[in-house]
């Protein structure tokens, strides 16, 4: 993750959740590689107090199994690192809450939180994506990654837009 992602990550942690803790750096692979199985989150950052937070971006219906994911992710990040996590997911505000706020039993610490947005966190990647490239930065691996899945992430109305705008930028690339 280059230093413009990182910071506007950031941005969104601080801004949406209300989260103005110190992030010191993107957490390291093996901090934050879990089980196979168990889903591997989306962004996790490392605060200064050693704190995990997971920022996600939620394009499905937020459901019992959406939920029982991130409870699984939390706990293995908590079992593993054994530090509080916070799980910060965000949804177009298109997108179905099924669940109510509930507590969770678990002896792992750790919170999730869900904020609705007007603006589709699909099109927050490609902007972000199309303006490394405007600014003639080299897209790495997880760039690539997360355009090629903003695809299958988006809203099934908008699936051409999206492919559209990864052929075209691909093709630029290449």
């Amino acid at each position: 993750m280059n230093m413009e992602d990182y910071n506007i990550r950031t941005k969104v942690i601080e801004k949406t959740f209300n989260d103005n803790r110190k992030i010191k750096y993107p957490t390291p692979e093996h901090l934050r590689a879990v089980d196979d199985g168990i889903y591997p989150g989306g962004d996790i950052f490392t605060t200064e107090d050693g704190e995990l937070i997971d920022l996600e971006f939620q394009m499905t219906d937020f459901d019992e199994d959406e939920l029982v994911k991130y409870v699984e992710l939390a706990e293995a990040l908590y079992e593993k690192n054994r530090c509080p996590i916070s799980i910060y997911i965000i949804c177009p505000d298109d997108v179905n809450i099924c669940m109510k706020e509930c507590e969770i039993m678990s002896k792992a610490d750790f919170t999730i939180k869900l904020a609705c947005i007007n603006e589709d966190p699909c099109q927050i990647i490609l902007k972000a994506i199309k303006h490394k490239i405007k600014n003639n930065e080299i897209l790495n691996g997880d760039d690539i990654h997360a355009l090629s899945l903003l695809q299958v992430k988006c809203r099934k109305e908008d699936r051409n837009y999206y492919r559209r705008e990864y052929f075209k930028i691909i093709n630029k690339i290449s």
